[in-house]
This record gives structure tokens, C-alpha cells and sequence, in this order.
């Protein structure tokens, strides 16, 4: 009898199971590419988070300001608030050198410029100025108006400020 030529050969087998270490190139790409837009999104948002927070920070110091004003009626400094608060957003948004130095017509020119309305220099936002030199008892005006005034400046101008950090 002759031996089985057949008998010495290994019995067939399959191949190791493929690895997912090392990545391959283009799985190295869409990781990158996702990484990217992680960054971009995330970037995105803290933009808008600190943008509208501003917003909201402003909307409640202009609340503040009415209460306070029902509780002690105290115009000008009513007048005086609004104004800083006017002067802080548009610090935010705007090149300080630009801002800094404005006050009376060139200050409400700015702030209608950067509104559109016409309303500060032509209408209730004058008062912002005028009222510096008036005495207490002959300062008149729509504390609503103005306070609508301010917060469509508020409104027209938050979309596009920006931190300086």
C-alpha cells in the first residue's frame, strides 16, 4: 500500500480577522474633516451664547432701570443709566476710538446711525442729551418711548456685537 500523498497537507483555514488598528487613510480623513467641524460648530455657539447674552444682560439692566425709576422717580438718572448703558453695547460692538470720545449731537448722530431710525437726534432719544442741562423739575418725557427706543437699539445692534477677548 502506498501512502496517502494527501495526508501530510494542513486542513485549509481562514485568514486572521482584520485589524481596525492601524486606521486606514481615509478613515484619518473623515476624522479630521469631523474634528473640524466640531471646532466650527462649537466656535459658533459660544459666539451666539456670548452675543445673546449680552442682549439679555442689556434687556434686564433697561428693566431695571424702569423699576427703578417707578420706585424713585428720579429722571435724570434715569436718563443718566440709559446713557451709560447706551455707551457700554456700543463699546462692545464698535472700536473704542470710535466711540469713546463722542458726546451731545455727535453721540445721538452715532446711535442713529447705527439704528437707522433718526430717533435719538430728532426725537425722544434727545433727551439723552438735553437733560443734562435742564434742571430736574422741567425734564419731560415717555419713559416707555424712550426705554422702546433703546431696546430696538439694543435689538438692531446685538446681532452683530462681538466680544473684544
Amino acid at each position: 500500500m502506498t501512502a496517502d500523498p494527501l495526508a501530510d497537507l494542513r486542513d485549509w483555514h481562514l485568514p486572521d480577522p482584520v485589524s481596525w488598528w492601524p486606521l486606514a487613510p481615509g478613515w484619518w480623513l473623515v476624522a479630521v474633516l469631523v474634528l473640524a467641524g466640531l471646532l466650527v460648530v462649537v466656535r459658533f455657539g459660544v459666539r451666539r451664547r456670548h452675543r445673546t447674552s449680552l442682549q439679555r444682560a442689556a434687556r434686564r439692566e433697561l428693566e431695571r432701570l424702569g423699576r427703578e425709576l417707578a420706585v424713585h422717580g428720579d429722571r435724570r438718572r434715569y436718563l443718566a443709566e440709559l446713557s451709560r448703558l447706551l455707551r457700554r453695547l456700543a463699546l462692545a460692538r464698535y472700536p473704542r476710538d470710535q466711540i469713546a470720545g463722542l458726546t451731545g449731537d455727535d453721540w445721538l448722530a452715532f446711535l442713529d446711525a447705527t439704528c437707522g431710525t433718526g430717533e435719538f437726534s430728532g426725537g425722544i432719544g434727545r433727551v439723552l442729551v438735553d437733560s443734562a442741562y435742564r434742571p430736574a423739575d422741567q425734564i419731560d418725557f415717555d419713559p416707555e418711548r424712550l426705554a422702546q427706543l433703546v431696546e430696538r437699539w439694543i435689538e438692531f445692534n446685538a446681532n452683530s456685537i462681538r466680544g473684544k477677548r
